[in-house]
């Protein structure tokens, strides 16, 4: 019985961490390229950034373990039931093809219960035969191809009901299961970037609150980028009033670390807002996103429910992102993209005006908002277009705040 590989040892581990951190590939590239799963490589990950500060806490990164003599024992000297539970543990972790391929129906000593036992299959599962797919089911699915190369955002329902149309009688569940075995996948919008966090939510601040100059309030989120095989996220904060983008990282996993790196960095080099705002993310709701913010006594203010219009203006700046740069640009690696999206923000915040501002960049508003009275080169003051929208919108209740909840649409 033999394997590519039963476990992996420390420097696998480090090298698969390290080229996570580095970020160039996402996370299923990297796992179809060192044969293992993405959930080890997110693991790996976490734990090599949060073992990064053993290394420097004066203990040269050796830990606390004293070895056999006053300590406790080495995990590898533990006795393990002969070692069929440390053998049975890693070999879950391949997937059931490759360990039914592992049995050796010839083999001299083990026999075939023996070997499916160590390999934790099932012996009918060995020895069963998939009776493939009938002509019907192979009639549907060159009909769902071809359709499929036509339109290829129809999920199993929209394609269930075109099939109905073309006079066959089938249920959205028996194309669903065509559909994934063909492999297609329909062009929608997949991850879900803002997942609640479990922790005391912070309140919403930003109620009948009127924003008119920057670092008054900030405002972050987080999107998602289709590359080759998965995506990448990255993470903008912005100034509420001027749309200048402050900061930005981008990751190929949805942990909290890039996010405190584009708050810290924000933080220092355009000090600190009287207000953050957010969504509800777990992300920025987490303990160590907050901790930054209550160390630079910053008040926090969390959406709440109904309020989607304040996420208007960032989402328009990712909009304006995928289709001004990335769907102009095939990145392949993370550096890529990293350094298409540095050289959009630059052009984004110095170069591209605004009508919510004039027709002035983000750069020149917020420049002459900081330096203390906000007055433009001719001795005008800047100020939203506020009176505009209280005349002409007709999406607000009467007696609203218009001015709050539509100055993002300018």
């Amino acid at each position: 019985m033999t394997g590519k590989r039963t476990r992996y040892g420390s420097d696998f581990k480090a090298k698969v961490a390290l080229e996570a951190i580095r970020g160039e590939l996402t996370t299923s590239q990297l796992a179809t390229k060192h044969d293992v799963h993405q959930t080890m490589i997110n693991d790996w990950k976490r734990m090599a950034t949060a073992g990064l500060a053993s290394i420097f806490d004066g203990n040269g990164g050796k830990g606390s373990c004293s070895g056999r003599r006053g300590g406790e024992i080495p995990r590898q000297n533990r006795p393990m039931a002969g070692g069929t539970r440390f053998v049975g543990a890693r070999l879950r972790s391949m997937s059931l093809a490759r360990r039914r391929q592992m049995v050796n129906r010839d083999h001299p000593v083990l026999s075939i219960v023996r070997q499916c036992d160590l390999v934790s299959i099932n012996r009918s599962g060995l020895y069963h035969e998939p009776a493939g797919e009938t002509a019907l089911n192979l009639a549907l699915m060159r009909l769902i191809d071809a359709q499929f190369m036509e339109t290829p955002w129809y999920g199993s329902r929209q394609m269930a009901r075109h099939l109905r149309r073309e006079g066959h009688g089938v249920g959205h569940k028996r194309v669903r299961r065509l559909i994934a075995v063909m492999g297609l996948v329909p062009i929608y919008q997949r991850p879900r970037t803002t997942v609640p966090h479990s922790e005391h939510r912070p309140p919403y601040l930003l109620r009948d609150l009127t924003i008119d100059r920057p670092n008054q309030v900030w405002r972050t989120d987080i999107t998602y980028i289709p590359m080759r095989r998965r995506f990448l996220y990255p993470v903008a904060i912005m100034d509420w009033w001027t749309r200048k983008v402050l900061s930005w990282r981008v990751s190929n996993t949805m942990d909290v670390g890039f996010c405190i790196e584009a708050l810290e960095d924000a933080l220092a080099r355009h000090g600190r807002p009287e207000i953050f705002n957010s969504d509800q993310g777990s992300q920025f709701t987490s303990s160590k996103f907050t901790k930054v913010l209550r160390d630079a006594e910053t008040r926090i203010s969390i959406d709440g429910k109904g309020r989607w219009m304040d996420n208007g203006f960032i989402e328009r700046l990712w909009r304006s992102l995928k289709y001004e740069c990335v769907c102009l640009h095939a990145f392949e690696t993370g550096s890529e993209l990293r350094g298409g999206r540095t050289q959009w923000v630059g052009y984004y915040n110095a170069r591209r005006p605004h009508s919510s501002l004039d027709g002035r960049t983000p750069d020149e508003v917020y420049s002459a908002g900081v330096a203390g009275n906000g007055e433009h080169e001719d001795g005008t003051i800047t100020k939203r277009r506020t009176s505009r929208w209280n005349r002409i919108c007709r999406s607000c209740p009467p007696g609203a705040d218009r001015t709050f909840a539509c100055n993002w649409l300018v």
